[in-house]
């Protein structure tokens, strides 16, 4: 898989037990515990999933959600929030905050890393059919709704860039 997941809690022993076993799955984990030196990482390299802990000693991790989850740049990273909160008021608030799974402790690790593959699974095929492509100003062709009509009429020229595709539809190359 080879995958980055960002583990941020500030409880080494959790962070630790989290990213052994997503190792085990061929994850590539990066441990974080404090929210200061995970934001600041988020510039160099970005993780396809995040695993958050809500009580960190320099943030809370209802916020850091909020905000990855305002943010364009970050908004489609899966966040799982794994806290030792497990009142119905607190996954409730998490999940209206953006979170895309709540995990409460004590805690599974064979069920983490089954959430953790979950999400980036929905999150992935969310991406490949929410794809709107535009080839040239000519044509829109909707992923999600799959309409095009007329479509090499539409395009000129660039219509021979429509080719069939025997049972599936079309493809675009370029």
């Amino acid at each position: 898989m080879n995958m980055r997941i960002a583990v941020v809690d500030d409880e080494q022993d959790i962070a630790e037990l989290a990213a052994l076993h997503l190792r085990k799955e061929n994850f590539s984990v990066q441990e974080y515990y404090d929210a200061a030196s995970f934001m600041v990482s988020l510039r160099d390299a970005m993780p396809q999933a995040i695993i958050l802990d809500l009580m960190l000693p320099d943030a809370d991790g209802y916020e850091i959600c909020r905000a990855l989850k305002a943010d364009g740049n970050y908004a489609h990273i899966p966040v799982i929030m794994l806290t030792a909160k497990g009142e119905e008021a607190d996954k409730v608030r998490g999940l209206e905050l953006g979170a895309d799974d709540y995990v409460t402790k004590p805690f599974s690790p064979r069920e983490l890393v089954a959430r953790v593959k979950a999400v980036l699974r929905r999150n992935l095929a969310t991406q490949e059919t929410g794809k709107i492509v535009r080839p040239g100003d000519a044509v829109v062709v909707d992923g999600n709704t799959y309409q095009i009509k007329n479509v090499r009429e539409k395009m000129g020229n660039a219509g021979d860039l429509i080719k069939n595709v025997r049972g599936a539809g079309y493809k675009v190359e370029a």
